[in-house]
């Protein structure tokens, strides 16, 4: 089996972040599958590319630079959709850089939107710890650890219609009002979508105590949708966002209500919290009026609506009408003291 050595500082994307620093880096020609620690190359002519580093600032890809990353799925609804071939990646083929935390693969389909991340690079290998074990990111997941107490903090849960819609603004938003009203500690969990440091560091600076994503629970998306096994994912994510003694849990849903696997969350979530407190994030009235339609046939219904539908008094008001839904613009510092 063919390989090679690297660098023990060799550039690393955020997809990685829970990987233990490493000393020299070996790796084994060998295919590439999803979470693996693997070996990339930016070919000398290509231009550079912007990722996120393992430390959530944003790095740059130098043409010739080799880095650590993973193969991974994307279906975003707004950016990148991409998957892991059938054998998983090969060494010595070109491959897609699907998000700026580090997931790779075969491009299917991108939007029209600037993405400094997308671009071509070669897949080199897997790393091999000292025992000759490919490295994967489930390795350093977190646990439970066995049987965990459930502090019963409460949780908001948002959704949105798409990306893209706000669902960020309208988190940081009720995180921002639970510390204003003395909840001193609060735990936020993105659920699903893409992983990205960039937005849990944004959790933390509104006052976040702790953040998680998928990452922190052994994915790197939550990709493809309707894919087995994600509901003990799910399950062993809330147990350990639950165990920690919060005032209150924040769980932002990336992606759209049906994508992603969020169905497939909700009903892990509402097994536990079926009080939950749900904002919803929409693009206009029409959307958030569907969006309610979808997640009252899954016997669940929002508590807020926020999102550029409410951006204007009209389409506030149309919002309202048409849902009969309490319609706040979250992002213009509106208060809903009813939702707490």
């Amino acid at each position: 089996m063919d390989g090679g050595t690297l660098i023990p500082d060799i550039k690393r994307t955020s997809v990685l972040r829970r990987l233990p620093p490493l000393g020299v880096v070996q790796y084994a020609a060998t295919p590439g599958f999803e979470g693996d620690v693997c070996a990339f190359e930016l070919a000398s002519e290509s231009s550079p590319m912007a990722v996120e580093a393992d430390s959530g600032r944003p790095m740059t890809l130098a043409p010739g630079d080799v880095f650590l990353a993973t193969a991974g799925y994307r279906e975003s609804t707004r950016w990148v959709v991409g998957r892991i071939p059938d054998g998983g990646l090969v060494p010595g083929i070109k491959y897609w850089i699907l998000a700026e935390s580090g997931v790779v693969g075969d491009l299917i389909a991108d939007s029209s939107r600037a993405k400094s991340h997308l671009g071509q690079v070669k897949y080199l290998g897997a790393v091999r710890d000292d025992g000759g074990q490919i490295l994967n990111i489930r390795q350093f997941a977190a646990d439970t650890d066995g049987a965990v107490a459930d502090h019963g903090a409460p949780v908001f849960l948002v959704l949105g219609t798409s990306a893209e819609v706000g669902k960020t603004t309208a988190g940081t938003a009720v995180l921002r009002t639970l510390r204003h009203k003395g909840h001193t500690t609060v735990v936020v969990l993105k659920a699903t979508g893409t992983s990205s440091f960039t937005e849990l560091a944004h959790y933390l600076d509104f006052g976040a105590t702790q953040v998680f994503d998928c990452v922190d629970f052994g994915l790197p998306t939550t990709y493809p949708s309707d894919r087995e096994g994600m509901a003990s994912m799910f399950v062993r994510a809330l147990d350990i966002c639950f165990s920690i003694s919060a005032d209150a849990v924040v769980v932002e849903c990336g992606g759209d209500i049906l994508g992603a696997n969020v169905p497939i969350f909700l009903k892990c979530l509402v097994a536990k919290r079926p009080d939950v407190k749900i904002i919803l994030a929409a693009a206009d009235a029409l959307g958030a009026f569907g969006a309610k339609s979808v997640l009252r046939d899954m016997g669940l219904s929002p508590n807020l609506i926020s999102g550029p539908c409410t951006d204007t008094p009209i389409l506030q008001q149309r919002t309202h009408e048409l849902c009969g839904v309490p319609a706040i613009n979250l992002f213009k510092d509106e208060k809903y003291d009813e939702l707490f």
